[in-house]
């Protein structure tokens, strides 16, 4: 059995169309286990549906040990018993689909599990039919490793194998061997597999960290990289930030490999490809990726910072202007691997504050050129979940700990209910992951009532972006230096120009109209305060105006 295929096959949907992604671990628990699964997921469509997102975007659900709880693969084209069987996800695609919803999931093309049946065959020996499908090399003269390269999740990228005698590469955990796509038979195998799931009916794959799928065959050292200090005049916690990676990733065999799944997508219409890109130069390497026939769209951890004033957004804004222009940037401003943008980017703002914020940046990523990613939770207001060490599950944070909490606080379950039903309606016994009190508060059950709530205010949002021109999405993008907390940028299409001024401080702001924009019609959701009076818009903390104005 496989999934009945999305109807509309239009080719650029995903240009205007908002992401919405699911940390299925977190979303539902139909099965009573306490870890969300598939049949959880399909039990909440009509929610899913309610908000006006376009897809979905499902986080691994493959065969895992769970070292990284799902990135660390051991079968490609199996669901693992936790999340469900195949038969599931078949019928989570045809209930999307019967939704006008379509369905991206995740595919980790740079490393698997070391309990993949190819990692156990390749690393037996080293002239087994499998020997070079993982990054393998010897050691220095003295039994150091093969080169300086770090993991992403600190120390050493190079782990000892006793019955091979040799290292093998692994960019994040010691569980997750890097798979040689240097290898072509490595390239066939992984492009067969995408092929699996294309015939199974998904619209697309959100591809995990995928400028890592190649690296430097000469193993050079990266170069070292001035140390930026904290405030304690500490260096960085993670030695990952010790040096410039210009040779464990981003190479440019990657852009070869990325033609060829292009290639291979463009034989299922309708279906896209987004990369995650993180980079010492990411506006770059998104603007090569989504260029040239390779992905549809990328983005990066730009917009995944501590920091998010109007001099900042400017500035990565600018700086990713090749990518706006020449590629397709998606914007994301939450994810499984960083704290809540809630928390994250209202720093030495109130709760009040913070709430009128939230739907202030959701505007502006609704107004930026590119396409948009929401991660489950952000349409509720959830916050960073503060979690005790004894709770953490995360390695990558048990390693740094206290320095570093992991990815932990962004991964707590849904609260769905506020009601009698236990762990806020996400499992009826205790979740992988704690469901915080405050959370609570703001479950699902309690927002549907409210008109004005965070989850109201979310959808009235994007029924307001659907009603929009088709050329907001495309129309060029020009960024205003206003040197204060207003953003303002056009989008100037061949039909329509648009202003968008969004206040991101704490006090009123003015920004003086070009005289073409005037008498432009206002267009602004009407959730935003802020005033135009003649040739000069006057917005108070938080206020945001759209003007259009037809050639």
């Amino acid at each position: 059995m496989s999934g009945k295929p999305f109807s509309d096959k239009s080719g650029d949907w995903w240009r205007s169309g908002v992401i919405y992604q699911i940390y299925p671990r977190s979303f539902c628990d139909a099965n009573g286990d306490g870890i969300g699964d598939l049949p959880g997921i399909t039990e909440k469509l009509d929610y899913v549906q309610s908000l006006g997102v376009d897809a979905i975007w499902i986080s691994p659900f493959f065969k895992s040990p769970m070292a990284d709880f799902g990135y660390d693969v051991s079968d490609y084209r199996d669901v693992d018993p936790i999340f469900g069987k195949l038969d599931d996800f078949d019928r989570l695609i045809e209930a999307a689909h019967a939704r006008g919803l379509r369905v991206i999931i995740d595919q980790i093309l740079s490393h698997t599990s070391d309990q993949h049946p190819w990692f156990e065959e390749s690393r037996s020996s080293r002239d087994n039919p499998k020997a070079d499908w993982y990054v393998w090399a010897d050691p220095k003269p003295d039994g150091s490793a093969p080169n300086n390269w770090m993991s992403n999740f600190g120390g050493s990228a190079w782990r000892w194998c006793s019955r091979r005698r040799q290292y093998y590469l692994t960019n994040f955990l010691k569980e997750q061997p890097d798979l040689n796509l240097h290898n072509p038979e490595v390239q066939e195998q992984l492009l067969s597999d995408l092929k699996f799931w294309l015939d199974r009916g998904v619209d697309g794959f959100r591809l995990d960290a995928i400028n890592h799928a190649f690296h430097d065959q000469s193993l050079a050292d990266n170069p070292p990289r001035p140390l930026e200090l904290d405030e304690k005049g500490l260096p960085p916690v993670n030695t990952y930030n010790y040096q410039w990676h210009i040779h464990d990733k981003s190479q440019p065999e990657n852009l070869v490999f990325l033609q060829r799944v292009r290639q291979l997508m463009n034989q299922y219409p309708g279906t896209v490809t987004m990369g995650e890109v993180g980079d010492d130069n990411t506006h770059k390497i998104m603007a090569e990726y989504t260029t040239g026939e390779r992905l549809n769209m990328a983005y990066s951890f730009d917009l995944l910072t501590e920091e998010s004033s109007a001099k900042f957004l400017r500035d990565t804004l600018e700086k990713n202007r090749e990518v706006i222009e020449q590629g397709w940037p998606c914007w994301s401003i939450s994810n499984h691997d960083v704290p809540r943008s809630f928390t994250r980017w209202n720093k030495g703002f109130d709760t009040e504050q913070a709430m009128a914020r939230a739907p202030l940046f959701l505007l502006m990523q609704l107004t930026l050129r590119g396409s948009v990613c929401l991660y489950q939770g952000e349409e509720l207001g959830l916050e960073e979940a503060e979690l005790a060490f004894e709770d953490l599950v995360d390695p990558y944070g048990i390693n740094l700990w206290p320095d570093f909490k992991g990815r932990d606080g962004c991964r707590t379950p849904m609260p769905w209910s506020n009601s009698d039903e236990p762990n806020a309606g996400f499992s009826a016994v205790k979740p992988w992951l704690p469901v915080p009190e405050e959370h609570c508060h703001k479950a699902v059950s309690l927002q549907e009532k409210d008109p004005q709530s965070m989850l109201n205010r979310f959808r009235a949002l994007l029924d307001w972006h659907k009603n929009q021109s088709s050329e907001l999405a495309t129309a060029a993008q020009e960024i205003v230096d206003t040197q204060n907390d207003l953003l303002v940028f056009f989008r100037r299409g061949e039909m329509r120009e648009y202003l968008v001024a969004l206040n991101l401080g704490k006090d009123a702001e003015t920004f003086a109209l070009p005289s073409e924009f005037s008498s432009a019609e206002d267009i602004t959701p009407t959730l935003f305060a802020g005033e135009r009076n003649g040739e000069q818009l006057t917005l108070p903390p938080a206020g945001a105006r759209v003007l259009l104005r037809k050639q």
